[in-house]
């Protein structure tokens, strides 16, 4: 269990950007829907993503949020994209790995639906004390000075080594909370003001959502590795032995 960061708290931060980002910038009233719940990195693994959805008794008056990276490296791009794209209240940004998708540089052929939609994803959804973005913030910044590619790729932005750190959200005072995913960690990461929820399940982690009001981490399991990954391209704050299969 995770207490809830401080921005979950916070109803009067309402995260705005520049003219260039405001307009793939998707406001959601919270207030409308009885639980909401951050997910991370799909990356095409179908029968996690419903495992999960499962375990957390998704209703269609509950939200469920995306981090993005819906896309690629799984085993069944084509299923995670028709079950979000169906459902009204499941919504995703757009990743690092959907860019890639829309500049044509996967060789993946999705079907004109699933195209159609990736190209219509924002790349930032926010409520009161809330932004979901890919990658992150710099924390250096002001919102309104980021671009749409810092918000997909942000990682670590003043480290050598990006995977040693510090990573955006060691230096993140907030408000809002941003939640995010793209970087895998060997476990979900809360700060007071930052959730981290990429936990590689396409390589044998496990996929893991934030239930937003009540502060908590639920995860389901990788049924397999479907790409290694190599273990310095894992944080792991805690310094422990992966567990990744």
């Amino acid at each position: 269990m995770a207490t809830a960061p401080e921005g979950a708290r916070d109803t009067e931060s309402r995260p705005t950007f520049g003219e260039r980002v405001e307009p793939d910038h998707e406001r959601v009233d919270a207030d409308a829907w009885n639980d909401i719940f951050v997910v991370g990195d799909v990356h095409g693994c179908l029968a996690e993503l419903e495992a999960l959805l499962d375990r957390l008794a998704v209703g269609d008056d509950d939200l469920v949020v995306f981090v993005g990276d819906l896309v690629r490296k799984g085993p069944d791009t084509e299923g995670v994209l028709d079950l979000v794209r169906d459902r009204p209240n499941l919504r995703s940004v757009r990743g690092n790995n959907e860019a890639k998708v829309l500049r044509g540089e996967t060789g993946l052929d999705l079907s004109a639906r699933n195209a159609g939609f990736v190209r219509s994803l924002p790349v930032a959804i926010s409520w009161d004390g809330a932004l979901v973005v890919h990658g992150g913030v710099d924390p250096r910044r002001d919102l309104a000075d980021h671009e749409a590619t810092d918000l997909l790729t942000m990682r670590a932005p003043r480290a050598a080594d990006e995977y040693e750190g510090p990573l955006w959200y060691d230096d993140y005072d907030g408000p809002p909370t941003v939640l995010s995913g793209h970087t895998v960690h060997e476990g979900p990461v809360a700060t007071d003001a930052a959730v981290a929820l990429d936990t590689g399940c396409v390589h044998g982690g496990a996929l893991t959502a934030y239930d937003w009001r009540g502060g908590e981490f639920v995860s389901v399991p990788a049924e397999e590795t479907y790409l290694p990954r190599s273990d310095d391209k894992i944080v792991r704050p805690d310094g422990g032995e992966s567990v990744f299969e």
